[in-house]
């Protein structure tokens, strides 16, 4: 449960207190809620230093999820993407170490579902640290002096999909995400983009970017109940082919600064 960031000027002096120094929003955000998403890594490259750092300022166990380039998904439309993709693990996402969570890769809605491109992509992820690692050392002259070129252990590396194209709603994407055991995010987006609810992988990953507005209106106690019932049943495997399942929940309603609010709500029901 957690939030997708959490540097955002409307939290402070209402979820952050008043006075709390920007440095210690992150640690501040740890004390309450387990997870969050990193979203500048789907802006640009972000540096090593900056993936210790946060790692540094949250406890043990907090699990961050990431958000993949958007040179990858909106640029390169998930095509030709070795580089793209080897600049972005080696940019310092494995310094994570054992805090590193799923990958999210959001598409924009102009990229429409190919069966094939869709599959080739999917193949091409790493699969786990170890094969990031081998993938990053694949970085080009951009990262030269910059890279981070190691992992503490090996281990399973997740990735979820966030398409937005009504196009997706076609059986096969459910169908290839499944082979790869790639989650399909169920997004909750007052209705702006399609919300596709397959169950594809051993976890499932959900953005509420808000009900009624999208990124701005906050949850009512019905609908995060509501929320918290279809959790449950993921986690326990009554949801489906009676697989437990992990679940990441990320709350994207950060306009008026709900977001913080509901993600530590629905965390205390789901406790």
């Amino acid at each position: 449960m957690g939030t997708s960031g959490w540097r955002y000027p409307r939290w402070r002096g209402d979820f952050y207190p008043r006075g709390l120094v920007q440095r210690r929003e992150l640690e501040y955000l740890a004390e309450h809620l387990p997870s969050v998403e990193l979203n500048g890594s789907f802006y640009s490259l972000q540096r090593p230093e900056s993936y210790r750092r946060w790692r540094a300022e949250v406890p043990a166990g907090f699990v961050f999820a990431v958000k993949g380039s958007r040179y990858v998904t909106h640029m390169l439309r998930l095509q030709n993407v070795h580089t793209g993709m080897a600049n972005f693990f080696a940019s310092g996402v494995l310094s994570l170490g054992p805090t590193l969570g799923p990958i999210l890769w959001q598409l924009p809605e102009r990229v429409a579902f190919d069966p094939g491109v869709l599959d080739a992509f999917l193949s091409s992820l790493p699969r786990t640290r170890g094969e990031a690692l081998s993938l990053a050392r694949d970085h080009d002259a951009r990262l030269d002096g910059r890279a981070w070129l190691e992992i503490e252990d090996d281990g399973p590396l997740r990735h979820a999909l966030e398409p937005r194209s009504a196009s997706f709603a076609d059986p096969r994407a459910a169908e290839i995400l499944r082979a790869h055991n790639v989650a399909l995010v169920l997004a909750d987006t007052a209705g702006r983009w399609p919300a596709f609810d397959d169950v594809t992988a051993d976890h499932v990953y959900v953005r509420l970017h808000g009900s009624t507005e999208l990124y701005a209106s906050g949850y009512t106690p019905e609908e995060l109940g509501t929320w918290a019932d279809r959790v449950r049943r993921w986690q326990s495997g009554a949801d489906g082919d009676g697989m437990p399942r992990d679940v990441y929940v990320y709350f994207d309603n950060d306009a008026r600064g709900r977001a913080p609010h509901d993600a530590v709500s629905l965390d205390a029901r789901l406790r």
